[in-house]
């Protein structure tokens, strides 16, 4: 494996135009390791699934996706977690079931260092810390043998605050910061977290936690990548978008397999500016979660 992620999936089940529910299939990192998947890279994923038909859904979506799952649990005491999609005025608006979810009851007994032994890239998320104290401890865990078997670390807080208060969020999500080598934030995350909304003074702000990268994901406004000495705005591509679930993780998995592959960080940006563009183009998280031809005929087309 090149990329491993660790986390929870959930079943999605979204709205249409006459009022019925499609079923899918989400979850932060589960998005993000099928689109590194799709995109080219070697990958993994860390989870607890329920020993119910979900859970084997979720199996056969990453077996199909290439994903390797020796270490996804399958847990017979606890459900697989789902949640709904609704559309309104105002967007999307989600509904979830998660609480009491097999991946909930991820702990650090359940990370092992032979896992991170060869791994270039570790891919967490501020939600599988939010999910549980449990969840929490396994991935503090999991960034402390990365960090001793030099595999980079990226994250994305991914800000839910239905799962914990803002106070909560802060103080982890900042102390989980100094061992982060990529972080990955919304515009939106990080006005929460850090209550100022100019994307400079923000990147200014993360910067000072001595991380190597800030990626300021900002939606139709582009992106913006810097480091110590660098600071590029990336500007977004024009799509008539459909859905932007799962955008975020799209653009993640895309951003991070493009450094795999040896993009610079402003080339791997317009990379997944492409991807995360073409993701809002169907419903639902995964399926429309484009693969690596698809990205390379838009930027084509758009260059």
């Amino acid at each position: 494996m090149d990329i491993l992620a660790i986390g929870e999936p959930l079943i999605e089940f979204s709205e249409s135009a006459d009022g019925k529910y499609t079923s899918g299939f989400g979850g932060d990192t589960s998005n993000f390791i099928i689109a590194a998947s799709r995109l080219g890279a070697s990958v993994g994923y860390q989870s607890a699934v329920g020993n119910d038909t979900f859970g084997s859904k979720f199996i056969m979506l990453w077996n199909k996706e290439k994903v390797n799952t020796k270490l996804v649990k399958i847990d017979p005491e606890h459900h697989t977690g789902l949640y709904f999609i609704s559309y309104g005025d105002n967007g999307h608006e989600f509904t979830y079931h998660r609480k009491g979810s097999a991946a909930s009851y991820l702990s650090e007994n359940d990370i092992k260092e032979e896992s991170f032994m060869g791994l270039s890239y570790l891919h967490i998320s501020g939600i599988t810390q939010a999910i549980s104290t449990e969840s929490c401890d396994a991935v503090f865990k999991a960034i402390q043998l990365a960090k001793k078997h030099c595999v980079t670390v990226t994250y994305d807080p991914n800000l839910r605050l239905k799962l914990w208060s803002l106070e909560r969020a802060k103080a982890i999500i900042h102390s989980t910061l100094s061992n982060v080598d990529i972080f990955l934030p919304s515009l939106d995350d990080v006005t929460h977290l850090t209550g100022l909304t100019d994307p400079n003074q923000i990147i200014d702000f993360y910067l000072d936690y001595k991380i190597k990268m800030v990626v300021l994901k900002m939606g139709k406004e582009g992106s913006i990548v810097a480091t110590s000495d660098m600071r590029k705005h990336i500007p977004a591509f024009r799509v008539k978008s459909i859905d932007a679930t799962g955008a975020g993780d799209t653009f993640d998995g895309a951003f991070i397999t493009r450094l795999l592959k040896g993009d610079t960080p402003d080339k791997a940006a317009l990379y997944a500016n492409a991807a995360a563009a073409l993701s809002t183009q169907g419903i639902g998280a995964v399926n429309p979660i484009p693969i690596q031809s698809e990205v390379e005929q838009f930027l084509n087309i758009n260059a």
